[in-house]
């Protein structure tokens, strides 16, 4: 018996993501063999905010997918496409997710370069002349497809990004509240995969 199946926090959320008992990430069995407290802290902080009472359950899935294929962590991608599957989530929504991810790294790496070379009027007036078409008439709804958008942006660290994202977030109909719970779902599911 390894020492994760031993820790009942770890073998809670495990199972409230539907991940094997069996895999054993090396962070995470070093906090274990410790008795770390932030294990629980982990726990506490996934749970919570993929519970958040300002996002449904299947927005809270899609947008923690997000950020697990943006850390390209496979054991979490699989977890969150299950768990939003379970809550409805169509193969289209899925689909778009993952190009969503790509997409916004390509603008994140794009417009931080910009942003880094502020002044320059080659760069700032030249078009982009990349491809977004999937941005335009999303599948999960242009209200989520957006701030998934932002999401990603913070999680990417593209300043110019996030402004413009968490602008079209609020002109979509989302409060604070929505936003700021969002941003920290991305910002724990970045954490649960440093740490599995």
């Amino acid at each position: 018996m390894s020492i994760l199946t031993n820790n009942e926090t770890i073998m809670n959320l495990f199972q409230d993501l539907g991940i094997d008992p069996s895999f054993t990430p090396t962070g995470l069995s070093r906090m274990a063999a410790v008795e770390s407290k932030f294990i629980r802290d982990l726990k506490l902080n996934v749970s919570g905010m993929l519970n958040s009472k300002n996002m449904t359950k299947k927005e809270a899935y899609l947008i923690a997918l997000s950020a697990a294929a943006n850390e390209k962590h496979e054991v979490l991608i699989a977890a969150f496409e299950g768990l939003a599957k379970k809550e409805g989530v169509t193969d289209e929504e899925i689909s778009e997710t993952h190009a969503c991810v790509s997409i916004m790294n390509v603008n994140n790496i794009f417009y931080r370069f910009r942003h880094f070379m502020a002044g320059n009027e080659y760069y700032e007036k030249t078009p982009a002349g990349l491809r977004m078409s999937v941005m335009m008439n999303p599948v999960m709804g242009k209200g989520l497809f957006e701030l998934m958008s932002l999401v990603l942006s913070a999680i990417n660290g593209c300043e110019r990004c996030v402004t413009s994202h968490e602008h079209s977030v609020k002109e979509q109909g989302a409060d604070e509240p929505r936003i700021y719970d969002a941003i920290r779902l991305g910002a724990v599911i970045k954490g649960l995969c440093v740490t599995l």
